[in-house]
Order: C-alpha cells, then sequence, then structure tokens
C-alpha cells in the first residue's frame, strides 16, 4: 500500500476512472495510491453502439481514466472517446488518459504510397474529444509524442525488468535488440543490467514475418535476453534461431513490456524447449487463452500510481521516464 494521495497542493479532488478494457489494472493503482475506483458504467446495446454513464459527481475533479489499447482495439477506443465526452460535459477540472498500450502504435508513418498514419489519426481524435494528458508506457516510437498539443509522457517498464535480470543467475547473459529501432533502448537496458549488448539486423517481409540478415555483437558464449516493446504473432521468437548459430548457449529470456500475444505465439513460445520464461507486464490484460506457464508478469500499477501522484502533487515526473 502506497501512502495516500492527501494533503497535496492541488485544490481539485482526485479520481480514477476506468474503461472496460482493464479494470484490474485501474484497481490495482487505486489500490497503491489509496483511492477509490470511481463509478462508472459501460453498455453495449443490442445494435452494437456503446452507452457509457459516469456514476457520481466529477464536476471540479482531476480525472485519471485508465484504459489500454488492446481487442477488440477500436472498441475500447470508441469507448474512451465517449467517456472523455462524458467527463467534459460534467465538468471534469481535468482529464488525463492513462493508456499504456498505445494503439496503432506501428502505424506511425508511411511506408507507402497512399497509407493512413494511423497513430496520428488516433492523437487527433484523443485531442478533439477534450484530453488534457495521455500517459504511455514503452511506446513503439517516442516521435508519436510529436503528434499531440498537449502533454504526452512516455514511461518505460525497462527498469522493472532490468531489476529482475540484475540477480546473480544471469551474469553470463548478452542483452538482444531485435531490431535496430528498438536498440537504443535495449543499450539503456544492458547498461542497466552491465552486460554486453547484441543487435539482430533484420528485414520486415510484411506484417507478421522478418528475416535476420546480420548479427552485430557478439553471443558466443552467452546466454540471450531479448528485448522488445511488444510481442503479437510471435516473429520475435523464431529471430533466435540466428543467435544458436551464432554460439548462445543456456536457455533464451524474453523481456517485452505488452504482451498482445496472438494464440500462434503462443504456441510457439509453448513448443520452443529453448525458450525459457517471457517477462512481461500487465499493461494488456493476459486472458486464459493467451497465457502460457512461460509468461511470467510484473505489475506497472506502481509505476503508475507514483506518477499519478506526482502530476496531482506538481512534482516532476522526469526521474520516472527512460529517455532513448
Amino acid at each position: 500500500m502506497h501512502a495516500p494521495c492527501h494533503d497535496t497542493i492541488s485544490p481539485y479532488p482526485l479520481k480514477i476512472f476506468s474503461g472496460s478494457s482493464h479494470p484490474e489494472l485501474a484497481k490495482k493503482i487505486a489500490q497503491y495510491l489509496d483511492v477509490p475506483v470511481g463509478l462508472n458504467r459501460t453498455t453495449r446495446l443490442p445494435d452494437g453502439e456503446i452507452h457509457v454513464i459516469i456514476d457520481e459527481v466529477v464536476r471540479g475533479h482531476d480525472i485519471f481514466f485508465v484504459q489500454t489499447g488492446f481487442d477488440p482495439v477500436n472498441r475500447h477506443l470508441m469507448e474512451t472517446f465517449l467517456y472523455l465526452d462524458a467527463f467534459h460535459r460534467a465538468s471534469a477540472h481535468s482529464v488525463t488518459v492513462i493508456l499504456p498500450y498505445y494503439p496503432y502504435a506501428r502505424q506511425e508513418r508511411m511506408s507507402k504510397g497512399r497509407e493512413a498514419i494511423s497513430a496520428k489519426v488516433v492523437a487527433h481524435l484523443l485531442e478533439s474529444m477534450h484530453m488534457d494528458r495521455l500517459i504511455c508506457v514503452d511506446i513503439h516510437t517516442r516521435a508519436i509524442q510529436g503528434f499531440f498539443n498537449v502533454p504526452v509522457d512516455l514511461l518505460s517498464a525497462i527498469p522493472l525488468m532490468a531489476q529482475y535480470f540484475m540477480r546473480p543467475e544471469f551474469d553470463n547473459c548478452a542483452i538482444v535488440a531485435p531490431d535496430l529501432g528498438i536498440a537504443k533502448l535495449a543499450g539503456k537496458f544492458a547498461k542497466m543490467v552491465g552486460k554486453p549488448l547484441v543487435i539482430i539486423e533484420k528485414n520486415r517481409l510484411n506484417f507478421e514475418e522478418t528475416e535476420v540478415v546480420n548479427i552485430i555483437g557478439d553471443i558466443q558464449g552467452r546466454q540471450p535476453i531479448v528485448i522488445d516493446d511488444v510481442i503479437a504473432g510471435g516473429s520475435i521468437l523464431k529471430q533466435i534461431d540466428a543467435l544458436y548459430d551464432k554460439g548462445a548457449v543456456g536457455k533464451t529470456y524474453f523481456a517485452i513490456t505488452h504482451p498482445v500475444l496472438l494464440p500462434r505465439a503462443v504456441k510457439l513460445l509453448d513448443a520452443d524447449e529453448r525458450i525459457e520464461k517471457l517477462i512481461t507486464t500487465d499493461s494488456i490484460p493476459l486472458t486464459a487463452e493467451r497465457m502460457s506457464p512461460k509468461v511470467e508478469v510484473l505489475s506497472i500499477a506502481p509505476l503508475l500510481g507514483d506518477v499519478i501522484q506526482d502530476i496531482y502533487t506538481g512534482r516532476s515526473i522526469s526521474p520516472r521516464m527512460l529517455w532513448a
């Protein structure tokens, strides 16, 4: 239990509300801060529409609304827009959206002509619905922050997972970045745990397949710890072939913040005896069909709770941010 959010410098009461995507995370954050979860309801109507209502007074309150960009992504996004409208019409003082997993983050640019920049569309819609601030965790591309005109706090679960790998049993490991895009973040992880960095250079063939073209660094005789922001279809699980071809030893660990874990990824994870564990977070709820005995979940509720308290009390959150 954390110290309660009382006697703050803010004259506006603090309230935490949850969308329907991840009420468990909202409850953990509220318990950490020793505040109740706000009363609200989402109803899915027979014709496919969504109805939302806030069941308590929020006039003049600072609202922290917890939602995450998980399947069904579009329904959860629409729910978020409706709650933002409801809070605005109920005269809330401010609304901060806590979106640990930012939806459409991997569609942040045009790689071909006539494509939508979907991450930008999400940003525009959130702002247009009177969102005052956004909090995300290990967003796929930091440049998405520039799509917004409101404050966007980009947090990282890397320090939390790095602490896990500081145990003596991991003394002979190397930190592996599965592509060049994650190399800087993996480098910070490697520095935290005091291990060498190895980078996999790959080509993306399509949305689901990649091919390894080069290994940068020395994995010979070392156990791999593969770092990434998200695991979905499991292409990252297939890349360890190249590591063992270059002399990796022992069983591979994965440290990945967002466990989208489509069914084929779970099958790959369970079937490969070279994979020891996937260390992940509760940024996305893990349903039974997306769970495996090899998955270990670390909670980001304390990280988010501390940031909420810092924002609410006017303290700097910079020490909690990992600049990559």
